[in-house]
């Protein structure tokens, strides 16, 4: 009872994901592109389908051992663990993924140079199976015009592990050994489905606010 009632509230507060269903033409096209880029020198998906590219990151997020990593740096050859904080406020020396196909789409097209104040976004679950999207940024950050293009790493899955637990749930990975990309795909500013989602809020009002506030102030800028 309680995971459906925390499931209530976030689809009242947040966005899900869109329904995402794969054809079996569509799941061929994935995999040849999947494994022909795995064996290219350089490991770049040259991504020239008619699909929107989430749904070809969702693909390889449940059928191949992967977990993804947005960036803005397009030639990351090798990824080092660093510290950063986790979902719950701890630190940890790791590197940061997800299996989630959005999330890190946000943090590869947008420009982190352009970040003025601090930045709040998530996919959270109550049952680590449907997850709801915020995104919100300063309004500094905003006129700054804060959106770039970026690349999304896809990581081997073995040194990764599941961190978030409890009755909220981040869809976050972390890996304390340094790790080598399989592939990369180049992401732009409209390959995020949430572009027009992201919110506004004060640096210094509490995280609750934001979130008791985001999909109201989505609405009302859209208005």
């Amino acid at each position: 009872m309680k995971t459906l009632l925390i499931n209530i509230l976030f689809r009242i507060l947040f966005y899900p994901l869109p329904k995402i269903s794969i054809n079996m033409d569509e799941e061929k096209a994935f995999n040849h592109l999947f494994e022909t880029s795995c064996k290219k020198a350089d490991k770049l998906i040259e991504y020239n389908l008619a699909i929107p590219k989430y749904k070809f990151l969702y693909y390889v997020t449940k059928n191949k051992r992967v977990v993804l990593h947005g960036s803005n740096e397009q030639e990351v050859h090798a990824f080092e663990p660093r510290k950063q904080t986790l979902y719950n406020g701890e630190m940890a020396t790791a590197i940061f993924a997800t299996k989630d196909p959005m999330w890190p789409i946000f943090y590869a097209v947008l420009d982190k140079n352009k970040i003025i104040g601090n930045i709040r976004n998530g996919s959270v679950s109550a049952n680590g199976n449907s997850f709801f999207h915020f995104y919100s940024l300063t309004k500094p950050t905003f006129i700054n015009e804060p959106w770039t293009t970026g690349m999304i790493y896809l990581l081997p899955e073995g040194s990764f592990t599941n961190v978030s637990k409890g009755a909220i749930q981040f869809n976050e990975w972390i890996s304390e050994k340094a790790v080598s990309p399989i592939a990369k795909m180049e992401v732009e500013p409209s390959d995020f489905y949430f572009l027009k989602k992201v919110a506004s809020h004060r640096s210094d009002e509490s995280v609750v606010k934001t979130w008791l506030l985001y999909k109201v102030r989505t609405l009302i800028k859209g208005a």
